[in-house]
Formats: structure tokens, C-alpha cells, sequence
């Protein structure tokens, strides 16, 4: 007997939520996390709206927006257990460290961090930390609003890059993961665009301009440097357009 359509909805939400976080979620379900790629904005709003949470929270009691974004930031790294951050670091080594297409698979592999990879990260926290601060003073709804796009339409992508992109790694996380179907990838994106809405429509429409740039920067890099993507890939585009989503956000506020 088939499940009802929302138990279904249900279940792949609390699969992505349970991928993408450490949130301990079980699942039965007999559909592989490919057909539950839809979910995945709504996996990235709901850590948005944690974090957002979270950094309301401390700011209510008086802490420095500097520190409160710090603190911040590092509990939303305990949340999702720095997945994203691990691919942009291994990314960042091996495109910028290996000589060939195997070196840079075989770097991206390594769980040590390297220059590149320290580099990437500082810049991307650097990024976020700043912008955090700026949108600070404008109030708990800007703060909502902005912290829940950039994490759901940055991990909105990531389906559309399955689909597009071939696997760089026969039996890698995002290969195990499946093939994307153009109709899930689509949902996604319509998802994440309509979680951009809320941060104004100026806003929505340059977050969009820009991570469809993103997206073709990122597709051209992978496919010139290891033929495809991997999971590190999809780790590096996320934090790419999360950090875009919100230096728009905080640069159109201020």
C-alpha cells in the first residue's frame, strides 16, 4: 500500500534534515535521499531558522553583535557538523593544490587541512561573521529573514548540481547519494527562491542573479578540474551561495 503524499513529504524532509544536520531523525522509508533532494531548502530553512534563533537570543541580552555572530556561527557549525565547511576546505586544497585530476581527488580524500583549504575557510567565516554584524541593528525579522534564505537557497542548489553535473567519483558520498531527477532539482529551486521572497523582492532578485552565477562558475571550475562533482563540490557551491546571499542581504540594508 502506498504511503499518503504527506507522509511522504514527511518522510523526506526528516531524511535531509537528518543528512544535513546532526539532528538525530529516523527515518523509514523505502525512497533514496535523490528523491528527497526536494526537501533540501527546507532542510537549509529550518537550520536557518535555528541559527537565526540562536543569534536573536544572545543578542536580546545585551551581548556585542561581534561576539553574539561568533558564537553563533559556531553553533551552527555544531548543528550541521561543519559538513559544508569540510567540502569548501577540501575543495579549495585540491583544486588549488593537485597537479592532475587524480592528485586533486586524492587531496580533496585527505581529511588533513592545508592552505588553501585554512584560507577558503577564514574568508567564508570572515564573510559571514560581517555580514551577521551588519544586518544586526535592523531587527529580529531582517535577522529571520536573511539567516533562513541564505541557508535554504544556498542548499537549493545543491540538487540542481546533481542533476546537471556528472559524478567526478564513482562511489563517493554524492554518488551513493544517486541521480537527481530535473523535477526534484526544480521544486528545490522554486523552494529556495520562495524562501528569498521574505528579504524583499530588490534582494530576492540579486540573490537570484548571483547564485545562478555561482552556479555556472562553480559548474565550469568542477568540470575543468575533476570532470564533475563530488560531495566536497556540492559543500563548496552551498557555502558559496550562502555567503552570497547574505553580503547582498547586509550590503542592500546598509
Amino acid at each position: 500500500m502506498a504511503l499518503p503524499a504527506a507522509r511522504m513529504l514527511l518522510q523526506d524532509v526528516g531524511l535531509c534534515v537528518g543528512f544535513f544536520t546532526r539532528i538525530p531523525v529516523t527515518v523509514t522509508t523505502s525512497r533514496g535521499l535523490a528523491q528527497a533532494q526536494w526537501a533540501t531548502p527546507v532542510a537549509g530553512g529550518l537550520i536557518g531558522l535555528c541559527i537565526a534563533t540562536a543569534y536573536i537570543v544572545v543578542l536580546s541580552i545585551g551581548m556585542p553583535a561581534g561576539i553574539a555572530a561568533a558564537l553563533t556561527l559556531a553553533a551552527g557549525a555544531l548543528l550541521t557538523g561543519a559538513l559544508h565547511e569540510d567540502g569548501l576546505g577540501d575543495v579549495a586544497d585540491g583544486f588549488g593544490g593537485g597537479r592532475t585530476r587524480d592528485d586533486k581527488l586524492a587531496i580533496m580524500k585527505d581529511s588533513r587541512l592545508g592552505t588553501y583549504g585554512a584560507l577558503a575557510l577564514m574568508v567564508s567565516l570572515l564573510a559571514r561573521w560581517s555580514a551577521m554584524v551588519a544586518i544586526a541593528p535592523f531587527g529580529t525579522s531582517v535577522i529571520l529573514a536573511t539567516l533562513v534564505a541564505a541557508h535554504a537557497a544556498s542548499r537549493a542548489l545543491i540538487p540542481l548540481f546533481m542533476a546537471w553535473l556528472p559524478s567526478a567519483r564513482p562511489g563517493g558520498l554524492a554518488d551513493r547519494a544517486g541521480a537527481v531527477d530535473a523535477d526534484v532539482a526544480l521544486a528545490a529551486l522554486a523552494i529556495g527562491i520562495a524562501l528569498l521572497l521574505p528579504t524583499g523582492i530588490e534582494c530576492a532578485l540579486v540573490c537570484m542573479a548571483l547564485l545562478a552565477c555561482t552556479v555556472v562558475a562553480m559548474r565550469n571550475l568542477a568540470m575543468a578540474q575533476i570532470g564533475g562533482q563530488t560531495g566536497d563540490v556540492l559543500g563548496a557551491l552551498q557555502q558559496a551561495g550562502e555567503v552570497g546571499v547574505l553580503v547582498v542581504a547586509a550590503t542592500l540594508l546598509t
